[in-house]
């Protein structure tokens, strides 16, 4: 299949990033295969982002826009998002970079996989910090993740710039309002709504993104430098309000039959690893309120592992 007929948006948040901004941009349009669309939402910056953008705004498949109020990273999200055509729609911070295979890689595993829905990959960090993080060492199909997200708030997916999805599961997360609780950190929104709307995700080894680390990154900064001892805290309570708002958009709730439904979602794994029956055991045990489906879902669960077992198709990690 021909992968340029996947129309593709990629989609640029800046703010206050004009030093690093030529670089994403650059790594963006210079991909093997090109995107359909590029938008760039400047959040209101006080340097010199518009001149920067200025540089890149003639040519054709470049849109941006221009803010006239800062209101973070989530309202730079849903402008970007409301503004885009592409089927399948990647996010880049104007402070991280592709690289040059980075598309036509992600296209492929699209093209071949019909059913995926979200796809992260791995990444090099640069500057401060420099290596490759990896949560696999080989690509991995993570199933769905609906239940083990709206009940243990599992975070499946990874940085910003790693992240694309299908437009059709992006339109039911974004636009979100509560856009004052993520001034930063909005790829939460991405990852966690993604999963509560029923995303298959799927993770690739291969490092297509270049992860800028310096004094101002929010995400790496929050989750290893962080001062504030309230910060997962207030982070518990956003995620609450966020769940909230992306189950009422779409009229969802826990299953009746907790423990089946967990078993299913746990079968979509193709290799599921020890964690994985960790996560949905904890579920039956604590949210299943049926005595009866809660010993049965228990005994299935642990039936099943041992299948999985005698297969050979147990992960240990």
């Amino acid at each position: 299949m021909n992968t340029k007929k996947i129309q593709t948006s990629c989609l640029i948040n800046n703010y206050n990033y004009a030093h690093f901004l030529s670089e994403a941009v650059a790594s963006a349009l210079q991909q093997t295969i090109k995107f359909d669309e590029i938008i760039i939402v400047d959040d209101a910056s006080t340097d010199n982002s518009s001149e920067v953008i200025a540089k890149f705004a003639q040519q054709s498949d470049i849109k941006y826009i221009l803010k006239e109020k800062n209101q973070g990273q989530l309202s730079s999200f849903n402008e970007a998002f409301l503004n885009a055509s592409g089927e399948i729609i990647f996010f880049l911070d104007a402070d991280d970079a592709y690289e040059p295979e980075y598309l036509e890689t992600i296209l492929n595993f699209y093209n071949r996989r019909s059913e995926c829905d979200f796809v992260f990959c791995a990444y090099k960090k640069f500057g401060a910090v420099e290596g490759t993080f990896q949560d696999y060492e080989i690509d991995v199909d993570l199933g769905y993740s609906v239940i083990r997200t709206l009940c243990n708030g599992e975070w499946i997916g990874s940085i910003t710039s790693t992240l694309s999805m299908r437009r059709d599961i992006l339109r039911k997360v974004l636009p979100i309002p509560n856009t004052e609780d993520w001034r930063v950190r909005a790829d939460d929104c991405l990852v966690w709504g993604a999963s509560l709307v029923g995303a298959k995700k799927f993770y690739l080894s291969q490092p297509l993104v270049r992860y800028r680390i310096h004094q101002n990154n929010q995400f790496h900064n929050s989750k290893f430098v962080n001062t504030d001892k309230d910060y997962e805290y207030k982070r518990f309570w956003k995620r609450n309000s966020l769940f909230n708002y992306i189950l009422q958009k779409n009229n969802l709730e826990l299953p009746l039959l907790l423990a089946f439904t967990s078993l299913n979602e746990l079968k979509t794994i193709p290799c599921p690893n020890t964690q994985d029956f960790i996560s949905y055991l904890k579920i039956i045990f604590l949210f299943e309120k049926n005595l009866y489906w809660k010993i049965k879902g228990i005994f299935l669960l642990f039936n099943y592992l041992g299948k999985v077992l005698m297969s050979g198709k147990l992960q240990i990690r």
